[in-house]
């Protein structure tokens, strides 16, 4: 059994139709053929232009989206501000990053100054990460600038990073040779010798030395004189003390030692005939010429 035929109807316009097909398939070979090329920034990747990064495109400059190295924290407050006198207590003690500076003097007065800052719903370390800045110039000041925005989070960072910058290693082994090699001076008293040992221990606050350690330097670098005294007043040998009964013991002549001292201070002195004023001057040589 045959199929179906299909009955294709008569196209009268034969020749109009074939000369419009014409015209329409030279149309679209044109379009393809003037197609503007890709740019040379693109590549043809699976039938997509897929853009070239090039040097010069690495050569523009572009804008930092943080300034600043230190990532300002999130706080409940909404509106936080610093007076200008804050600002200008922090800055009468400004670090510069130099050899002859305390890094640990700078810390402890910064955070003595943050801690009196008081804002509700900011927390104390905020305040500190907020003012830091305030606190460095020169040198310092550029150290701080030198890491890539939001490098710090926390004020334990700062510290960590600030410290091994400007008290390395090296100046603790310095600070812990002075402090064991210490020695009274010849014309210094127990009371000197012992600020002295005081301050050279703040300055390496990592020596590492325990307290029965500390006393043990400071009595075997005194002098001979201050020893026996300080075992006189044990009653026999200030190493066979414990040390807080030691310590007491040397502080208790420490405050000997300077009521001596002032008590020396006020002694009053016979004054001579020159120091004498112009008129006991006089009555003094009017009563030598009358005997």
């Amino acid at each position: 059994m045959r199929g179906k035929s299909t009955i294709v109807p008569i196209d009268l316009e034969i020749e109009a139709t074939c000369r419009r097909n014409n015209a329409a398939r030279r149309q679209r070979d044109q379009d393809i053929d003037t197609s503007p090329p890709l740019s040379p920034n693109y590549v043809q990747m699976d039938g997509e232009p897929v853009r070239r990064v090039t040097l010069e495109d690495f050569s523009h400059t572009t804008t930092p989206e943080f300034f600043t190295s230190i990532t300002l924290p999130k706080v409940q407050a909404l509106n936080i501000s610093y007076s200008h006198s804050l600002i200008q207590l922090i800055q009468g003690n400004l670090f510069h990053g130099l050899p002859s500076e305390d890094p640990y003097t700078l810390l402890a007065s910064f955070t003595e100054i943050c801690n009196t800052v008081k804002i509700a719903g900011v927390p104390a370390q905020a305040v500190c990460l907020n003012l830091f800045s305030f606190s460095l110039a020169g040198e310092a000041k550029r150290w701080l600038h030198y890491f890539k925005g939001n490098t710090f989070r926390t004020w334990e960072e700062v510290v960590e990073k600030f410290l091994k910058k400007y008290f390395p290693e090296s100046k603790t082994a310095e600070g812990k040779l002075e402090i064991s090699s210490f020695h009274q001076f010849p014309d210094e008293s127990l009371s000197e010798a012992l600020d002295r040992f005081h301050v050279l221990l703040r300055k390496t606050p990592t020596h590492g030395y325990s307290e029965p350690v500390q006393l043990s330097i400071f009595i075997d670098g005194l002098r001979p004189q201050s020893k026996q005294l300080l075992d006189a007043s044990a009653g026999g040998k200030i190493k066979l003390k414990t040390p807080e009964e030691a310590m007491e013991l040397i502080e208790n002549m420490v405050a000997s030692d300077q009521a001596i001292l002032r008590d020396r201070s006020y002694v009053p002195t016979k004054r001579s005939l020159l120091e004498l004023s112009t008129q006991d001057a006089t009555l003094t040589q009017h009563k030598l010429l009358c005997r």
